[in-house]
């Protein structure tokens, strides 16, 4: 079937009358059968499925919007810079996840990364503006904007990690006292004294419940003097931040870093000091990431199954948008310790 016209050349949009003509269907059928809103027997389907691949039929998801209200559209909105969204394995683990589960249903995940106050500008004016159904919010920090802008419009969302403060929108999350708790306490089984943290942003909830949990495993051995925050979760800083603590306690002998690409970060200043792993000094990570398991030699770390995070964080916006009020509900998926050869 031939869509051009002779006298401009243009192709000419396939419509539900051409997929009526091919199939012997009314249009309210394949109507119906393209809105997935009411009965259909299974011989008209087949007929609908297979005049639509003869046809070359796309639905204009404009129109649909119009009707439906929908534009099948999730944000995925992380609060990073573009070089820690790129080279943190754990939002791509958690973002591939989403977009698999959100992709079954049919939906769309639309990346937004939130690195500027002119990009929170863009962003904020984005949601407002309806071009997504719903969001995934990563890496949010105390009293960030995104969150407060999120909740005044009411569209379904739901976030990766427990809110700093008072909040409405779903959130999935690990015990990151308890998982830091356990890693520190089999660190110090190792026989280590001299024990620093690398602590992540503060201005991250998990980082501080990470120390929390740090604080509370090494008891007597705790110093506050070898415990430094970063700026962001990256390799540099954890160099950056090893550096600092040889310099502040060269008779340091465990780490536990709150990510495991700044335990990477700390294992490379450590060999740059002329220091060895484990032999000199045990490191322990959190994660479980590509860092962790391409390392040498492998790092010993937390088990945080961002996949399964991610999912659910679609589960619930998916939920959310067939009627189900989830406002302050909140999961907390297990952890595990994978103990490697770096402590």
């Amino acid at each position: 079937m031939s869509n051009e016209q002779p006298e401009t050349g243009r192709a000419r949009r396939v419509t539900i009358f051409d997929v009526a003509a091919a199939s012997g269907v009314s249009r309210g059928t394949i109507s119906r059968y393209l809105n997935d809103s009411g009965y259909v027997s299974e011989s008209a389907r087949q007929a609908i499925k297979d005049a639509v691949e003869e046809v070359g039929y796309v639905p204009n998801t404009a129109a649909r919007s119009l009707a439906t209200r929908q534009t099948k559209n999730i944000a995925f909105v992380v609060h990073e810079s573009h070089n820690m969204f790129y080279n943190d394995p754990n939002l791509g683990g958690m973002l591939t996840a989403a977009n698999r589960v959100l992709s079954e249903a049919d939906f769309q995940l639309v990346i937004l990364i939130l690195d500027t106050e002119q990009t929170l500008s863009r962003i904020a004016g984005h949601l407002r503006g309806g071009y997504v159904d719903g969001a995934i919010l990563v890496s949010v920090r105390a009293e960030d904007p995104l969150l407060r802008i999120v909740q005044e419009l009411g569209i379904p969302a739901a976030m990766a990690g427990r809110p700093a403060g008072a909040s409405s929108v779903p959130w999935v999350d690990v015990d990151n006292v308890e998982a830091a708790r356990g890693i520190s306490a089999r660190l110090v089984g190792t026989g280590r004294k001299r024990i620093a943290m690398i602590e992540g942003p503060e201005t991250m909830r998990a980082a501080r419940e990470r120390l929390a949990g740090f604080t509370s495993a090494v008891g007597a051995h705790f110093d506050a003097n070898l415990v430094i925050p970063t700026p962001d979760w990256g390799h540099e800083s954890g160099f950056d931040a090893m550096r600092e603590i040889l310099r502040r306690e060269p008779a340091v002998d465990g780490v536990f870093a709150a990510c495991d690409a700044i335990a990477i970060g700390a294992m490379d200043a450590l060999r740059e000091a002329g220091k060895s792993v484990p032999g000199d000094v045990g490191v322990v990570g959190f994660d479980d990431s590509l860092w962790a398991k391409r390392s040498f030699p492998g790092l010993s770390t937390v088990r945080q199954p961002v996949e399964e995070m991610g999912a659910r964080m679609a589960a619930m916006v998916l939920r959310q948008l067939k009627g189900e009020d989830l406002r302050h509900t909140h999961e907390i998926v297990p952890t595990s310790i994978v103990w490697r050869d770096s402590a």
